[in-house]
C-alpha cells in the first residue's frame, strides 16, 4: 500500500492542474466572446448650429410679354410679313387681312359723310333765309324754328356720317396687324391665303417680349410660412435660375410678386422671380429650377456619413443610456455640405453611431468612442 500513495497524490496534482487550465480555458473564451458582442463604434452628440441652405423650385418661364396675336377683322390672309421665330420690334408689320372690302366701306363712309355736311350746309342756308322774313313778319315764327330743327338735325347726321367713316377707317387700318411690342415670333399655324376671323381660336402667332423674364413657381403652405418669415413683405430675396441641363443661369434674378391667395385645389402659393435676359438664351415655354437661399438659425445637424438610407428613408442608430442601439428614421429638411438638416426624428444631445452603421444590428449593445477616432 505504501507504493500507492505518491501515485494517487501525483494524479490528483495532474488534475487539478489540468482543471486549472480548463477554468482560465473558458474564461478566456468567455472574455473573447463578451469583447466580440460588444463592439467599439464612434459615436457623437447631435448638436445644433446656424447654417444656410438652398431651396429648389420648379418653374414655368414667360416673357415679361406674352401677346396672342389675333386679327380684329375678318377676311383672307393676304400676305405674312414674318417668319417663326424671327425678332420683331414694336410697330413692325406682322400680317395684312385681305383690305378689299374694307376699303370700299370707308369710301361709302366717306361719301356719306360728304352728303351729310352739305345737308348741314343747305339747312343752314335755310335758316339764314327764313330769318329776315320772320323779322320782317312775312312768314310765321314756325317755319324759322323748323328750318332751325331741321338744321340741328342734318349736324347729327353729319356727325353720324363721321363716326361711321372713322370705324371705317380704323378697321382699314386692322388690316395690317402690327406688332405691339419688341420680341420673338412663334409658330405660324395659318398660312397665306387662310380665311381669318376675329372669333377664331387660335391666334395668328404668339409674340413674347423676352428681354426679362418671369420664373412662376410655387410653395406648399409650410414653406411660405417659414419663407414670409425669413422674407417679410418688402424684403424678398434674390434668386437663382437652373437651367434644365442643371446648370445655373448667368445672371441672378429677384423674387418680386406672391400672389394673394392660395390655390384651393393645390394648397399652394404661387411666387414669381424676375430674370434679364439681354441675350436672349431664355424663351417663353422653358423649364427650370428657382433657387432660393434659406437661413436657419438653429438647426439640428447630422453627418451624411452617420445616415443609412433604406427605401426611400433615412435613419440613424441612437444609443439609450445603456448603450444600446435602435434605428430611427428622421425627417430631412435640407442639406448642408455633407450634412442633413434633420427637422424630425431625434433631438439635440441625442448620441448616434457617427460610422460603421452596416455592421450593426438593431438592439446590439456598443461600445462609444468619440467620433474620428
Amino acid at each position: 500500500m505504501k507504493h500507492f500513495r505518491p501515485i494517487a497524490r501525483t494524479t490528483f496534482i495532474v488534475t487539478s492542474i489540468l482543471l486549472a487550465f480548463a477554468l482560465q480555458s473558458c474564461k478566456d473564451s468567455s472574455a473573447g466572446q463578451q469583447g466580440a458582442q460588444t463592439p467599439a463604434v464612434p459615436v457623437l452628440a447631435v448638436d445644433t448650429a446656424a447654417a444656410i441652405t438652398w431651396q429648389d423650385y420648379t418653374a414655368a418661364i414667360q416673357g415679361k410679354t406674352d401677346v396672342a396675336m389675333r386679327s380684329q377683322v375678318n377676311g383672307y390672309l393676304d400676305h405674312i410679313y414674318v417668319d417663326e421665330g424671327a425678332y420683331v420690334t414694336a410697330g413692325q408689320p406682322l400680317f395684312r387681312i385681305d383690305e378689299q372690302p374694307y376699303r370700299e366701306q370707308l369710301n361709302n363712309a366717306v361719301a356719306n359723310q360728304h352728303a351729310a355736311e352739305a345737308a348741314v350746309v343747305a339747312a343752314q342756308l335755310e335758316v339764314d333765309k327764313l330769318t329776315p322774313l320772320v323779322e320782317n313778319k312775312v312768314v310765321s315764327e314756325v317755319q324759322l324754328k323748323t328750318a332751325k330743327a331741321a338744321h340741328k338735325m342734318a349736324i347729327a347726321r353729319a356727325e353720324q356720317a363721321k363716326a361711321a367713316a372713322g370705324t371705317a377707317r380704323i378697321n382699314m387700318g386692322y388690316a395690317v396687324i402690327k406688332a405691339p411690342a419688341s420680341g420673338y415670333i412663334g409658330r405660324l399655324p395659318y398660312k397665306k391665303g387662310s380665311l381669318i376671323s376675329n372669333t377664331d381660336p387660335t391666334p395668328l402667332t404668339t409674340l413674347s417680349d423676352v428681354r426679362e423674364v418671369h420664373a412662376y413657381f410655387s410653395m406648399s403652405e409650410t414653406e411660405f410660412i417659414h419663407f414670409s418669415k425669413q422674407y417679410p413683405a418688402g424684403k424678398l430675396p434674390e434668386a437663382a435660375l437652373i437651367l434644365a441641363d442643371n446648370e445655373e443661369y448667368s445672371t441672378k434674378g429677384k423674387v418680386d410678386m406672391v400672389d394673394g391667395q392660395f390655390d384651393k385645389t393645390t394648397g399652394a402659393i404661387t411666387l414669381r422671380a424676375t430674370f434679364p435676359n439681354e441675350q436672349g438664351i431664355l424663351r417663353s415655354g422653358n423649364t427650370g429650377k428657382v433657387r432660393i437661399r434659406q437661413q436657419h438659425s438653429n438647426a439640428l445637424l447630422v453627418p451624411q456619413q452617420a445616415t443609412l438610407e433604406l427605401q426611400d428613408k433615412v435613419f440613424v442608430y441612437v444609443l439609450d443610456n445603456k448603450n444600446k442601439i435602435s434605428k430611427k428614421p428622421i425627417a430631412i429638411a435640407g442639406k448642408v455640405g455633407t450634412d442633413y438638416i434633420v427637422k424630425d426624428g431625434i433631438e439635440r444631445g441625442n448620441r448616434i453611431v457617427y460610422s460603421g452603421l452596416d455592421r450593426l444590428q438593431e438592439g446590439a449593445e456598443v461600445k462609444p468612442l468619440p467620433a474620428g477616432k
